[in-house]
């Protein structure tokens, strides 16, 4: 519930300004028209930049991947006592 709290404020925020923008005189209204794609673009390139330091920074857990392993040799056992055929080919 939090999120949506401060997107919805970043939203109010952001149009209250594009608003007051297109009411002044400061930047030109040819340009204040695009103000909100300029706003997503900018959005996407974020969460692209984001997406890809999080995929740099991607984290790799030794512990875990001996765990499942050890839950796949687990498994395996278990369907041969059932009498499926698991041979890897």
């Amino acid at each position: 519930m939090k999120h949506i709290v401060k997107i919805f404020s970043l939203v109010v925020a952001i149009t209250a300004l594009w608003i007051g923008l297109l009411q002044s005189s400061v930047i030109p209204r040819s340009h204040t028209w695009l103000l909100p794609i300029y706003f997503v673009v900018s959005l996407g390139c974020y969460g692209l930049l984001m997406v890809g330091v999080g995929l740099m920074n991607f984290p790799t857990c030794p512990q875990e991947a001996l765990l499942l392993q050890e839950d796949i040799v687990e498994a395996k056992e278990y369907l041969k006592q059932r009498g499926v055929d698991v041979s890897s080919s």
